[in-house]
């Protein structure tokens, strides 16, 4: 699952390079030193990271939470199953019900401070706006929550968003270098991966949730307590 978290992660950043893309490309880097401009860069992505694993705590809490109701396997079937249907709906559909309205205050105040920092070029500029970014609303990183949640545990909830961050973080480091020379064509084309990738890692975490015996891809339910059983005390 761990592995499934980098891939979407890698498969997510194409997604990522037309939303978040143009934030990179207006990080105020160091053209001129290349050697500073790299480490403002790193100090951004690593801050995106951090983002991705406090959600990723957060979430693996929630999930945790479920597990110890009794919802083990159905947890992980309905996130697949959440995934399939963001695959199936159209993102006009989506775009008809303001999901992040009753946090909109909270929105506005995240990209205020985002446009402050823009302002600055030192490290500690670059870490606040990667993790004021990785607070963004984001369809794949809704994905990928819905995936902390189903790991049912608070540690592998966090590490599940710390490698799907990861994946993310090689091609968004490259835009900087290479953005203006990828076509919006292009994009268009590579991004038609995207749903296909979230729509295989929703099949996986259903078939993971059946409890078909089988080794690292679907445990059987004594499997999974046993698995879970260290944490309990």
């Amino acid at each position: 699952m761990i592995s499934a978290a980098f891939l979407l992660g890698l498969v997510s950043s194409l997604h990522c390079i037309g939303m978040c893309g143009p934030i990179a490309l207006m990080l105020p880097l160091d053209r001129q030193n290349p050697v500073k401009k790299v480490t403002q860069l790193m100090s951004y992505q690593m801050g995106r990271l951090l983002s991705y694993s406090l959600l990723g705590l957060m979430f693996g809490i929630l999930g945790r939470g479920l597990y110890l109701a009794g919802l083990q396997q159905k947890l992980s079937i309905l996130a697949g199953a959440a995934m399939i249907g963001m695959v199936l709906i159209s993102e006009k559909t989506f775009a008809r019900y303001n999901f992040s309205g009753p946090v909109g205050s909270v929105l506005g105040k995240i990209r205020g401070a985002m446009a402050r920092q823009f302002g600055r070029t030192s490290p500690q500029a670059m870490l606040a706006i990667g993790i004021l970014n990785g607070l963004l609303p984001c369809g794949m990183v809704y994905a990928a929550l819905l995936g902390a949640v189903a790991m049912q545990n608070v540690l592998r909830g966090t590490a599940f968003m710390f490698f799907f961050g990861l994946g993310t973080m090689l091609l968004m480091s490259a835009v900087p270098y290479l953005g203006h020379t990828v076509s919006p064509s292009i994009r268009n084309r590579i991004r038609r991966f995207v749903p296909i990738a979230v729509g295989c890692l929703g099949l996986l975490f259903i078939v993971r949730g059946m409890g078909l015996s089988i080794p690292y891809v679907s445990p059987s339910a004594v499997s999974l307590f046993l698995g879970q059983a260290p944490d309990c005390h």
